[in-house]
């Protein structure tokens, strides 16, 4: 839809001109003589522009330009200007105004100026319907679940979001904190300020703190250049520390300053930075056991436990395991390009009794790799073969001790994590004609990393050693 502008100017040649020359260029213009008629367009109609002449009878541009931006901030203003205004059209700006139009102008002046104008409130207009979406998406209840548990943390979400309290997110790995992390901020009062997640089990002890903290060029070796850290970029937001049992005590000791006091040091400067973030944090450990252990300080395990949320497992919310699974399945289809909208009712049935050591992050690979391997619009339960042959009797015995549980359960997810990557990888190459490069562009991989994971499972394109089609079959 083109640009509506209406040009406000008691000089009937500059409204002749504006019109041509905007006309020329597809707007819709209107043009008023006064300051009155402006107002009142103003009021009945939609503009996303004025071209305002500052020097007029009765009301001038000034008064005309304070009353639109307290009325319609949204509307974009162009000052124009004889000479000898260019004072007063530098005051209009700090009042609101984009930007003058000094008297006589020509028509590239008079098309650039718009077009600048025009350029940014559409960046403004998508920046802002994207803040919307991305709040929309994150609002708790638009989370999955409607059992019992889940009921639970929604309750807190909506106690803790309005609130600026340090917030700590406990639960096994994949159960989603990092998705109730965010339907807190997305829910508070900070919902328009950077949201900031640092995942604390990635990183060395150096790096991390770099990550945090920021660092000066030179501060140790790899440092080719100043760097905020994240403390600096969350200010103002909330900065979410995922898995941060992983602290190591010299780095936890550092973390607990800024809490207390609001303020840290980049690593290697000398200069004290403060900073206004919400804390949240996560992890899957017990940390009441790693502080009696003296493996996490007491101090700091006190001031991020003022308001706890337990993420229940995947096998303590079984109800909500079919509304998952479609939700799963309708936005995964879509990314697959296939027409699969249905679960067939021996396949539900596995899903629900599966015990799901993974967790919701499980449950997703498993109906992403169902839907690649179905071949109608069904998921069927021989496209879980995953999690059904966990189900089978085992050729292992069952666990006795905690850690044997531990290690059941690891090796568990990693054959589950390596079946859909090595089908992952399969696919890719199949549908680039086992184009190693085509494939991993299309993937959004390094073709480093994509070959990296062909040569984990053995996979070779046609005409090499191995044919890959042997190598799935072996």
């Amino acid at each position: 839809m083109s640009a509506r502008i209406l040009v406000v100017d008691d000089e009937e040649i500059v409204i002749r001109s504006c019109l041509r020359i905007l006309g020329d260029c597809g707007y819709v213009v209107e043009a008023v003589q006064s300051g009155g008629d402006a107002l009142r367009k103003v009021e009945e109609n939609h503009y996303d522009l004025l071209i305002l002449d500052i020097m007029m009878p009765k009301i001038d541009g000034m008064e005309v330009l304070q009353k639109v931006k307290e009325t319609h901030p949204d509307i974009d203003v162009i000052m124009v200007t004889g000479l000898a205004e260019i004072e007063t059209a530098v005051r209009a700006m700090k009042l609101g105004a984009f930007d003058y139009l000094p008297k006589p102008f020509d028509p590239d002046e008079l098309k650039l100026v718009v077009q600048r104008a025009l350029e940014r409130r559409q960046l403004l207009q998508e920046n802002l319907s994207l803040k919307r979406a991305v709040s929309s998406k994150y609002r708790f209840e638009n989370i999955i679940g409607a059992s019992p548990p889940m009921q639970n943390v929604y309750r807190l979400i909506a106690q803790c979001a309005p609130t600026n309290s340090t917030v700590m997110i406990t639960g096994e790995s994949g159960t989603g904190k990092e998705l109730i992390a965010r339907a807190i901020h997305y829910n508070s009062l900070r919902k328009d300020k950077p949201f900031v997640p640092v995942d604390c089990n990635s990183l060395s002890e150096t790096l991390l703190e770099s990550e945090l903290f920021g660092h000066v060029k030179g501060s140790f070796t790899g440092a080719v250049a100043t760097k905020k850290g994240m403390f600096e970029v969350a200010n103002g937001g909330t900065l979410f520390l995922d898995e941060i049992g992983n602290l190591s005590l010299s780095t936890q000791a550092k973390l607990l300053r800024v809490i207390q006091e609001r303020e840290f040091r980049a690593v290697g400067d000398t200069r004290t930075q403060t900073t206004n973030i919400r804390l949240v944090t996560a992890t899957n450990k017990d940390l009441k056991a790693m502080v009696a252990s003296g493996a996490f300080r007491d101090d700091l395990f006190y001031r991020i436990n003022i308001f706890p949320i337990q993420m229940p497992s995947l096998r303590e919310r079984r109800e909500d395991i079919p509304a998952l699974a479609f939700h799963f399945l309708n936005v995964l289809k879509e990314e697959l390009g296939k027409d699969v909208s249905e679960i067939s009712e021996d396949a539900m049935t596995a899903l629900t009794n599966y015990e799901w050591p993974g967790n919701v992050r499980e449950l997703e690979n498993t109906i992403h790799r169902a839907i690649i391997l179905a071949t109608d619009k069904a998921v069927r339960r021989a496209h879980l073969a995953n999690i059904v042959d966990a189900m089978a009797p085992h050729d292992f015995d069952v666990p006795r001790t905690a850690d044997e549980l531990k290690r059941v359960k690891k090796a568990a997810r990693e054959k589950s994590v390596e079946d859909i990557e090595k089908l992952f990888v399969l696919e890719a190459l199949k549908r680039n004609a086992w184009n190693v490069t085509k494939s991993a562009e299309e993937t959004g991989m390094q073709r480093a990393n994509f070959q990296a994971l062909m040569k984990k499972y053995d996979i070779r394109v046609r005409g090499t050693a191995r044919d890959p089609d042997q190598s799935e079959s072996s």
